[in-house]
């Protein structure tokens, strides 16, 4: 027998439900209640089990049902009144129309998944739910982004277990004509397709999904088509896998297919093409190569073509190991780029964007390398990642302190709309008078602790029933005609405190650490009077072998009679899923080994819904605990890896023992925990507004964005006038370098004994090396010296100017001079240095270039 091809046939709905095709058609359902409320009413089964997707649900309900909807004048109002809304919503001005002065038009966003609802599943974990985010709060505030990413027939992969608990994967083919999306088309009404040069002849081509996510477009590019061959077809099969050449394909296709789908996209429309673009992580860095080429082709020299797109670049890192970064063989790139893949632009030019500080020729391709490279503007997603990024990344910018790195750090932030629970929605909306619980007045008397607790009560029994039902469907899947134990029906209690666990399961995250001592753990579980439960999800990836025997660990311990009850793995960790687990947890705990985990956003949306964490020191929560929005585990400082995780496993036994549930048990005459739910309106008003996307992508537009457009817009004006002066610039700077030194450094001012107040002045011979004080900016450094007089801490920067009169002496030397107030007591260090100036530059550091006395 053939294999089945399936596709999706939609209804034919009448005029008067018109409203349902115009808001199904904009993925701003997915974070609208109203317009979910409405689907729901439909046909809610239907609605449930189709994970809240609008599209599969209009193909299940029959011609009656449509017709009695059509004569319900109320539905039919109700369904106008919303399709009004959502066109306000699509047209008004809102945040970032109010912004004064100069800004972009349009910035594109590239991610190589995005995680908007569970009905598009093109996601794998936090990278892409936190671009799904990104987003909706650009749509929310109103930023003008088209979002670039590919179309994976297959998605990541459908997560099941053995019957011994191994992790089994699985890749329902997706049909794109069943989802909300559409194909951008021709005037003729033929597929806009773009198409990339490979080796062997072969060209690699791709039509283009084109989804509403509220106010942003989503381009989505897709291989699978008529014009492939057979191997090209399965570019875009699935996220993360196959070959490093099959990996290479589908970072091809994003980076440079993308730029020239914008453009496709940009001329049916009648937009103007961005200047901004944003890199979300390196996979998509190859953007950066093909506007380099349109700019060649343009007139440009590389190295001025550079300097455009750097200035207009925005370069987000997420990792915070090597390993996680995406390398290629060099001898791979240079096949592929000695095509016509990219016409005038040299190979050995792209090469050198991706190599390793200190590789040969020979070295690996490094997609984060060459994203700061090509990114002016570079970030990590915590405070704590910006400092190990910049350290990572260090040797990019050799001779300079680690602080001087221009890596910056944007704080992650979570889309309150699509994570908050509905019930805290509503009491907020009732209470408080605002469906805006990220912003609403949690203090306020006008929520009583009666009434938040029975919110909090309700979240929890919703998580204990939607649990019950995936084991069910879990076993019913292992047991195919079986009937599921009753056991089930009886997992978790809705009454006992609830601890959640859930995220992608590499090592470093520790999935088993709560499994170090199972005889204490059990006792927690078990307690007679104040027990315990834990609900884990997530998945691991496909060849990551050690990470599926962390799963099994968990699921092999969860199977004990004895604890079954109290701890389960659910399978298949998903959207939905996710939207139950974080708001029915009382405590969401994270454990990753310190500093590995860049944000780890989860713990963001349970606290969304006053869920108190409980969590190592690393990613967001090392900035924002404060002691009395959840527990911190410390962590243990040894080389002895064993060692670490018995102290920090202890620790987080302790804590929960000792701490969190003698808290969670105390109850008042009416039943209430009122310590824990002081705690709860805590974390409410003071972490959900920073918690925030909105925060987040403002952060974005006012530090980032602006900002490149106004750099990229000045190297633009005049026929590229100044992008052309620059490169002349670092060209010239870069080759007289190794000229320049500091000859002499002398000091005075200063009594034997200095004190507060006193001056320090400086004199600095320094040698150009033919450059002129112009080109330079001769810097002391200084700060508080530390013990072992290596470091300085609290460092500031002060220039030393050239003498007015000031020419080079007959040695080639230039005198500079300054002074600096000491403005503390204690240690006082600092140091003298020569790096590059321009008005242009973003930061000292840019090219790399320092000379120290």
């Amino acid at each position: 027998m053939k294999a089945i091809r399936r596709f999706t046939v939609r209804p034919a709905l009448p005029e008067r439900l018109a409203a349902l095709e115009h808001l199904a058609g904009n993925l701003r359902w997915a974070w609208h209640g109203p317009t979910q409320e409405l689907f729901s009413e439909i046909a809610p089964d239907a609605w449930r089990e189709f994970q809240h997707d609008p599209i599969s649900l209009f193909g299940q309900i029959s011609q009656q049902r449509i017709d009695e909807l059509a004569s319900d004048d109320s539905f039919v109002h109700r369904a106008n009144a919303l399709s009004d809304d959502l066109s306000r919503y699509l047209s008004e001005p809102r945040w970032y129309q109010g912004l004064e002065g100069d800004k972009p038009e349009l910035i594109a966003y590239f991610s190589p998944e995005f995680g908007i609802a569970a009905a598009l599943p093109q996601y794998s974990g936090g990278l892409g739910i936190l671009a799904g985010d990104h987003l909706k709060s650009a749509s929310d505030l109103g930023v003008p982004l088209v979002a670039v990413g590919l179309f994976y027939r297959s998605g990541y992969f459908s997560q099941a277990l053995s019957p011994d608990g191994w992790q089994q994967e699985t890749y329902p083919v997706l049909d794109p004509d069943g989802l909300p999306l559409q194909v951008l088309r021709q005037p003729d009404g033929s597929p806009v397709i773009v198409t990339l040069s490979l080796p062997d002849d072969q060209v690699l081509s791709a039509r283009i999904w084109l989804g509403r996510v509220g106010r942003v477009t989503l381009l989505l590019l897709d291989s699978d088509i008529p014009e492939n061959s057979e191997e090209l077809c399965h570019v875009t099969d699935r996220l993360y896998g196959g070959s490093e050449e099959h990996r290479l394909h589908q970072e091809l296709l994003l980076g440079i297919g993308g730029v020239r789908a914008i453009s496709a996209w940009a001329e049916r429309t009648g937009v103007r093409p961005p200047r901004v673009f944003h890199t979300n992580e390196g996979h998509a860095g190859f953007l950066g190569i093909e506007r380099i080429g349109d700019l060649i082709r343009g007139g440009l020299s590389f190295a001025e073509a550079l300097q455009v797109v750097r200035a207009g670049t925005v370069f987000t890192t997420h990792t915070p190991v090597p390993a996680g970064i995406d390398r290629f063989d060099s001898g791979l790139i240079r096949r592929y780029f000695e095509t016509e893949l990219m016409p005038g632009v040299s190979v050995d030019d792209v090469l050198a964007l991706g190599r390793e500080p200190g590789a040969g020729s020979d070295g690996a391709f490094n997609m984060a390398v060459m994203g700061l490279r090509l990114g002016q503007r570079a970030n990590g997603v915590s405070q704590l990642h910006g400092d190990v990024s910049r350290r990572m990344f260090s040797a990019l910018w050799p001779g300079f302190d680690i602080d001087d790195v221009p890596i910056g750090s944007v704080t992650n932030g979570v889309h309150p709309a699509t994570w908050t629970a509905p019930q805290l929605t509503e009491l907020a909306t009732r209470n408080l008078g605002t469906s805006d619980t990220a912003n609403a007045d949690w203090a306020s008397t006008a929520v009583s602790d009666s009434e938040l607790w029975s919110v909090r009560n309700s979240m929890r029994q919703e998580l204990v029933w939607d649990a019950r039902a995936r084991l069910k469907r879990a076993w019913l899947a292992q047991n195919p005609g079986g009937i599921a134990p009753e056991w089930i029906d009886t997992v978790l209690d809705p009454r006992v405190l609830t601890i959640g666990f859930a995220r992608r399961v590499p090592t470093y995250k520790r999935l088993t650490l709560m499994l170090h001592d199972t005889e204490r753990l059990r006792a927690l579980l078990l307690h007679p009077e104040r027990p315990v439960q834990i609900v884990i999800a997530g998945k691991s990836h496909p060849a990551d072998i050690e990470g599926k025997r962390l799963i099994q660990k968990v699921v092999e311990f969860a199977k004990d009679p004895a604890v079954r009850e109290r701890i389960v793995f659910l399978p298949n960790y998903d959207i939905s899923m996710a939207q139950k687990l974080y708001p029915g947890t009382d405590v969401w705990l994270n454990n990753p080994l310190r500093p590995l985990e860049a944000c780890g956003t989860s713990g963001m949306k349970a606290a969304l819904n006053g869920v108190l964490n409980l969590s190592i020191l690393d990613g967001w929560w090392n900035e924002f605990f404060d002691g009395d929005n959840g527990w911190a585990i410390p962590s243990a400082v040894t080389e002895d890896a064993e060692e670490r995780d018995r102290r920090e496993a202890e620790s987080m036994y302790d804590l929960i023992e000792h701490q969190i549930a003698p808290r969670f048990y105390e109850r008042d005459s009416d039943g209430v925990p009122s310590d824990w739910l002081r705690r709860i309106r805590h974390t409410l008003s003071t972490l959900s507004p920073r918690l925030s996307a909105d925060r987040m992508v403002g952060e974005y537009v006012n530090n980032l964005y602006r900002p490149a457009f106004d750099s990229t817009s000045l190297l633009r004006n005049d026929g590229f006038r100044e992008a052309r002066r620059l490169a002349e610039w670092k060209s010239r700077v870069t080759d007289a370098w190794p000229g320049v030194s500091i000859a002499h450094v002398e000091s005075g001012g200063l009594d034997v004994a200095p004190q507060v107040g006193d001056e320090l002045h400086l004199r600095a011979s320094v040698r150009l090396g033919g450059l002129t004080p112009d080109d330079v900016s001769v810097q002391v450094v200084y700060g508080r010296s530390t013990v072992n007089g290596d470091d300085l801490k609290d460092v500031q920067t002060a220039d030393l100017l050239p003498d007015e009169e000031a020419e080079a002496s007959e040695s080639g030397e230039w005198l500079f001079a300054g002074t600096v107030s000491l403005g503390r007591p204690g240690g006082f260090g600092y140091s003298v240095r020569v790096v590059p100036s321009n008005a242009v530059l973003v930061s000292p550091a840019e090219l790399g270039l320092i000379a120290v006395a």
